[in-house]
């Protein structure tokens, strides 16, 4: 079963054709588009499978993960000037099943196509088959899902736990909530554990007298050339700037607490997975104790969270994966 997937974003667009036999997903091609160089997702992939070599290629089905509500098959993604419609899709594209789904549910369906190269275990855990399953994923925003198995096969349950509200667990992280809130009012996890958060709590360490530190000029530099966010950890990674390690520091401790927190909820015994963009950009801070210290800091649940297996996920792809197992799951529908 030859099957299209798509990471569609409002900047870039990943676009895969990959081969289905046998529950084993093998990938022929991807690459990667600028979205708002083209006028739909049609012509996107037709000069996709042209630049592939696979224009003439029958294809089974296709599924597009997509950053936004889908409402009856259709999504109107942010900053771009179209829209993407499974209908039109499917016959401007001659492809019998064409389907839509959450960016993350993606990411959620694409954990049954990962191999042991592809993840960084934190935690072994005790595991047990067909259980529950969490995700996890510090990006852009903050992506939280869960997954559930029937006996046969598991379906991703996506969430909004991304904006469930702020709660500290030390001095510190009190003084960062009041410091945000005097800015935004209501503070939801996400606002301190993303890219933007990221920002948003190196901004409170530099406003911070008591931390005694000037703002690095060439830190200063480097956000305006780049992306903000992956400047200050990499200040902190590589340069060792003081106010960009608390920065990252700070970040770590939220996120093992956020995976506790979400441990707690849900029991996990099928592993929780560590998302996203930004984990595999910090694998060594999220290595050296301080994440699973934050995230087993549970007071009489500690011991519970032991049980848990806990990887990070490095394969930068598992949201097409995850896009074309659905596809063959929705066409054998």
């Amino acid at each position: 079963m030859r099957l299209l997937s798509g990471d569609i974003g409002g900047t870039k667009t990943w676009l895969q054709l990959a081969e289905f036999d046998s529950g084993k997903l093998t990938v022929l091609a991807h690459q990667k588009y600028v979205s708002n160089a083209y006028n739909n997702a049609a012509i996107m992939v037709k000069e996709f499978l042209s630049e592939t070599g696979h224009q003439e290629t029958h294809i089974d089905g296709a599924c597009f993960a997509v950053a936004g509500p889908i409402i009856q098959g259709l999504v109107q993604l942010t900053n771009l000037p179209w829209d993407v419609d499974e209908a039109a899709v499917a016959e401007e594209l001659g492809i019998r099943c064409v389907t839509l789904i959450n960016d993350f549910q993606a990411i959620g369906y694409g954990t049954d196509a990962l191999a042991e190269k592809d993840l960084y275990t934190l935690q072994a855990g005790s595991p047990r088959p067909q259980a529950t399953r969490a995700l996890i994923g510090a990006g852009t925003g903050l992506g939280v899902a869960l997954m559930s198995n029937d006996g046969e096969k598991y379906t991703v349950m996506p969430t909004e736990g991304g904006h469930v509200d702020f709660g500290p667990t030390n001095d510190i992280q009190m003084e960062l909530l009041a410091y945000l809130r005097r800015k935004l009012h209501r503070v939801s996890v996400e606002r301190v554990l993303s890219g933007q958060g990221l920002i948003n709590i190196y901004k409170f360490i530099c406003d911070n007298p008591l931390y005694g530190e000037i703002e690095s000029r060439k830190l200063q530099f480097a956000m305006h050339k780049e992306d903000p966010a992956a400047a200050i950890s990499r200040f902190a990674i590589e340069e060792k700037d003081p106010l960009a390690c608390r920065a990252l520091d700070i970040f770590v401790d939220l996120y093992g607490a956020q995976a506790g927190n979400l441990a707690l909820m849900s029991l996990p015994y099928g592993g929780i997975y560590i998302v996203g963009g930004i984990a595999p950009k910090i694998l060594s801070q999220l290595n050296d104790g301080r994440f699973m210290k934050a995230y087993g800091d549970k007071g009489r649940m500690s011991r519970m969270l032991d049980n848990f297996p806990i990887h990070i996920v490095l394969d930068t792809k598992i949201g097409l994966k995850g896009a074309a197992l659905y596809a063959a799951r929705a066409c054998a529908q």
